[in-house]
């Protein structure tokens, strides 16, 4: 994990970043930004830069810089998944569609599904086997053309349809009748798990909408006090005080809708892709397991052909076995990950909200104090002789 020290620039990125934990381990660093939207006769999209610095042997350079569109973003994730069909691979922004919309994206959704993108890359980046994937690295490094030429050779979408089709048939066929336990116990986590991520998901984004508005009537609700004071002269001051307290609070929401958007909410969806991620993951290891579950029943009905099941089972058998190391590795990676992000996640949540509280709270127990010191003024001006 790494902390920005200054503003990111691509000539001098790697001095610009100190590191909490492994100093010495990272040697690709990657940032999505520059943010450009193309307008065709056909399509609007936007595209943005990928600048990768690198000390590793097998670059050619040190440093590359590449434009690259959302669809480039899901080639890669679909070429990770076709290399390492039991890996976590980290998920990406959903694609958004806008019906009937030719002009460029809100720059809110632009800036969001880049800080996503940028996830996206670095947590690739992060990972020890993905990191050193050959399309992870030509998607890094190759320019527009050679990037298209090169996709031409990767295997059709009916393809890589086909595949998803076989595995999500062999899935609905029934339960894998040898699934070790712990894949049993993975699965049932990622049930549990996947349900209580989407309804705290959900019901993130409710507050978030039920905090806009309040906001938005707070701004509109501190100005009608000040406008009255306009008419109220003995009150005036205690409806200038009010009004000042509620732009204050409004302030102070601001900075925690700011909080909610920026740490709490894109932490809450992702693992929510994740837990589709990882599903998919279980079900395309028991489609391997199945595989080989098959034709050891075939081998047991068959008396003849023995060599050729035998041998077939034996590759089946290594190929399970490879499944399910990576899956094991990788799973208690993600785990260790997941727990980490999510304490962070709660942690800046509880902050963000002790600040807000504690800022409100300051503000109106001034106010409060301001308006006892005048009260009892007044008595002692009305006690004279």
């Amino acid at each position: 994990m790494f902390v920005p020290s200054m503003t990111i620039s691509p000539s001098s990125m790697i001095n610009q970043y100190k590191f909490e934990d492994e100093p010495e381990l990272r040697d690709l660093f990657i940032t999505v930004d520059d943010p450009e939207s193309h307008i065709t006769a056909i399509e609007t999209f936007i595209t943005y830069r990928v600048i990768t610095k690198t000390s590793r042997g097998e670059f050619d350079s040190c440093e590359y810089e590449v434009r690259r569109r959302y669809q480039d973003f899901l080639w890669l994730k679909s070429k990770l998944e076709e290399a390492h069909p039991t890996l976590i691979i980290p998920p990406l922004p959903e694609k958004f569609i806008m019906k009937g919309m030719v002009e460029r994206f809100s720059d809110e959704f632009i800036e969001t599904r880049r800080k996503a993108l940028h996830k996206f890359l670095n947590r690739i980046a992060d990972h020890p086997t993905l990191t050193f994937n050959e399309d992870f690295k030509i998607f890094l490094t190759a320019q527009a053309w050679e990037l298209s030429s090169h996709k031409k050779q990767g295997p059709g979408l009916l393809s890589r349809m086909g595949q998803t089709v076989r595995a999500v048939a062999s899935s609905v066929r029934g339960g894998v009748k040898n699934r070790p336990e712990m894949f049993t116990e993975m699965n049932d986590y990622m049930e549990t798990f996947s349900q209580k991520i989407n309804v705290l998901d959900k019901i993130a984004h409710r507050i978030y909408k039920e905090e806009r508005e309040y906001f938005n009537e707070m701004k509109e609700y501190g100005p009608i006090h000040t406008l009255w004071s306009a008419s109220e002269e003995d009150i005036a001051d205690s409806l200038k005080g009010v009004a000042s307290c509620i732009d204050k609070c409004c302030k102070a929401t601001e900075k925690r809708m700011a909080g909610l958007s920026e740490n709490l909410l894109p932490i809450l969806h992702e693992y929510v892709l994740y837990s589709e991620i990882l599903m998919g993951v279980l079900k395309r290891r028991d489609h391997i397991q199945s595989e080989l579950d098959s034709k050891i029943d075939a081998l047991a009905n068959k008396k003849a052909d023995k060599d050729l099941f035998s041998e077939e089972i034996g590759k089946l058998e290594d190929k399970v076995e490879c499944a399910n190391n990576a899956l094991k590795a990788d799973w208690d990676r993600w785990k260790q990950n997941m727990q980490c992000d999510m304490r962070s996640a709660f942690t800046n949540m509880a902050d963000n909200n002790l600040h807000y509280y504690e800022e409100c709270l300051a503000t109106w127990e001034s106010f409060l104090a301001s308006q006892t010191v005048d009260c009892h003024g007044e008595e002692d001006s009305e006690d004279r002789p």
